[in-house]
Parts: C-alpha cells; structure tokens; sequence
C-alpha cells in the first residue's frame, strides 16, 4: 500500500489523475457498474427521498409565498387608506381656501378650489377601501367627468412639491434638496 495522496493513478507511468469513477472504485472498493446487490433498492431509496424533499420544499416555498403576499397587500391597503386621507385633508383645506377667496375679491376662483375640494373630498371617501384596479379606473372617471377639478389638481400638487423642495433649508453636506452638490460660488458665505 501506498501512502500517495495526489490522486494519481496507481502504475500510471504519466502520473495522470484519477477520473471520478476510479476514485469511488479506489475509496469504496467497489467498481463501476457493481451494484453490489444493492443497486435498485438503494436507487429507489435515493428516488423516494429526494421526491420527499422536493415535495417539503415546495410546500414550504408554497407556504412563505402566500404569507408575503398576504404582507404585501395588507402593506398596499394600509398605504392606500393613508393616501385617501391624507387627499380628504388636502381637498378640505382647498374647500376652506375656496370658502375664504368667495369671502373676498376673488369669487370667481373661490368658487373653483370650493369645487375642487368638494370633488376631492368626494373621491377621497369613495377610493377608501377600493382595490388598486378600481382605484385606477376612479381616476380616469374622474379625469373625465371633472376636468378642471383632475387639472387643479395636478397643478397643485405640482406646485406643491415645488414649494416644498424649494423651502426646505439648506443642508450642511453641501447638497441642495435634489441631491446635487452645490457650487461654490452658491455656498452660503461666512458669517464667522
């Protein structure tokens, strides 16, 4: 016996490796092809457990997607129920912004963000509770039915997040509220 360990070939005169089959043949004593007398019965074994196994896993993978699924959308209704609230206070402050400009010289455009907000508010109450796709298709209804109301209030969210990128202070980092590294020339100066 030999205590070589590179894994050549024992009497291989150019010391090639051994192939995967002369190794089990080497360590099991066993040749290939000899079953030993255990071949069928060990593959249906072999079989069975690995059947066993991909059943298991598919049960489980089964099991953990519909729990992420139930997450996610318990997630999305929770988002959604925020965002119609949040577009009823919205449509209430455009009501009582109406209520104020009819009050004073500005009727005519008091009476439109009243409009608007009533709208609003509507569409708010309505979309709570409602699955996406129906939401989706409240929109387009009411982009068609209200025009005005659907433009008003894309521009006000629009000049409302404008305004608030532009308000919001100036950070330290040297980044202005987009994310882009301010210039020298536009730093603050030093107030020492």
């Amino acid at each position: 016996m030999t205590n070589d360990t590179s894994g050549r070939g024992s009497g291989d005169p150019l010391g090639r490796p051994l192939t995967a089959a002369q190794g089990i043949e080497r360590v099991s004593g066993v040749q290939a092809g000899d079953t030993g007398g255990q071949g069928e019965a060990g593959d249906r074994s072999l079989e069975n457990a690995v059947r066993e196994d991909v059943n298991e896993f598919k049960e489980f993978a089964s099991e953990h997607t519909e729990q992420a699924k139930a997450a996610v959308g318990r997630a999305v209704e929770d988002e959604k129920n925020v965002a119609a609230r949040q577009l009823s206070g919205v449509a209430a402050a455009l009501e009582k912004v109406g209520n104020e400009l009819e009050q004073s010289d500005q009727r005519a455009i008091g009476r439109y963000a009243k409009q608007i907000g009533t709208s609003l508010q509507g569409f708010a109450r309505k979309a709570e509770g409602r699955n996406l796709g129906e939401i989706a298709g409240m929109v387009e209804d009411f982009g068609r039915k209200q025009p005005l109301a659907f433009l008003g209030m894309a521009a006000i969210a629009g000049l409302a997040a404008s305004r608030f990128l532009t308000a919001s202070p100036p950070r330290r980092d040297g980044r202005d509220a987009s994310g882009r590294t301010r210039q020298s020339s536009e730093k603050e100066p030093y107030n020492g």
